[in-house]
C-alpha cells in the first residue's frame, strides 16, 4: 500500500513538472510573439514612402529622414517650376499645368500668375502657338536656418515657329513643411517666391 502511494506521488510530481514547463514555454512563446509584434509595428512606422516625381515608389527608413528631405525639398521645388514654366498653346494645358504649381506655393506664385495673365503672357502663347520649357541648372537649399533658403537657377526657352528664345531663369524663395497630399505628396509649401532673372540669352532662328 505505501509502494502505490508513493507511485501515486511520483505520478503528480511528474505531472506538476510536465505542467510547470508547458506554462513556462506557453508564456515564452507568448512573450516572443508579443516582442515580435512590437518590433514588426514599429519597423512598418519607421518607414517614409516617397512619390518620385508623380511615378515610382521609393522607401527611406526616417533615420536618413534628414538626407531624404532635403532630396524631397529639391524635388518640391523642381517639381512647381516645371509646371510653372512648361506651357503648351492651349488654355485648358496652361490653367492645369499653372493649378499644378498653385498647389505648391503660397499667393505669391499666384501673383505672379496673375501679373503675366494681366499682360496677356498667357493669351500671346495661344496666339501664337508657343511651346514653353524650362531646363533646371541646380537648386541651392541652405537647411541651416528655417523656413528654408533656396535658389533656383536654370534656363527656359520660348519655341516659336520662326525663332527660339532662350532666358536665364533665377529664382528665389523660402521653404516650409507642409502637410502632404495627393497634390503636395512631398509636404512642402514655397513661400515669398520671387523671379530674380529671367533675361533673354539668345535668340536662335530655326
Amino acid at each position: 500500500m505505501f509502494q502505490s502511494l508513493k507511485h501515486i506521488q511520483n505520478a503528480f510530481a511528474l505531472v506538476r513538472i510536465y505542467l510547470i514547463l508547458i506554462t513556462v514555454v506557453a508564456i515564452g512563446v507568448s512573450a516572443y510573439a508579443i516582442y515580435a509584434s512590437f518590433q514588426f509595428a514599429e519597423a512598418q512606422r519607421q518607414k517614409i514612402y516617397v512619390l518620385d516625381q508623380g511615378e515610382s515608389l521609393l522607401m527611406a527608413l526616417s533615420r536618413n529622414v534628414s538626407e531624404n528631405r532635403k532630396a524631397e525639398a529639391k524635388s518640391h521645388v523642381k517639381r512647381f517650376h516645371e509646371y510653372f514654366f512648361t506651357l503648351s498653346p492651349e488654355k485648358d494645358a496652361i490653367e492645369n499645368h499653372v493649378s499644378q504649381a498653385l498647389f505648391l506655393a503660397d499667393n505669391s506664385a499666384s501673383d505672379v500668375y496673375m501679373q503675366l495673365k494681366e499682360e496677356g503672357f498667357y493669351e500671346r502663347i495661344i496666339a501664337s502657338s508657343i511651346v514653353c520649357e524650362i531646363k533646371i541648372d541646380s537648386i541651392v537649399i541652405n537647411d541651416a536656418v528655417y523656413p528654408y533658403r533656396v535658389k533656383t537657377y536654370g534656363m527656359t526657352s520660348i519655341v516659336r515657329r520662326s525663332n527660339i528664345t532662350y532666358r536665364n531663369l533665377e529664382t528665389e524663395c523660402s521653404l516650409l513643411h507642409a502637410t502632404r497630399t495627393d497634390q503636395n505628396p512631398h509636404g512642402f509649401l514655397i513661400e515669398n517666391w520671387k523671379i530674380i532673372d529671367n533675361s533673354d540669352v539668345s535668340i536662335v532662328q530655326r
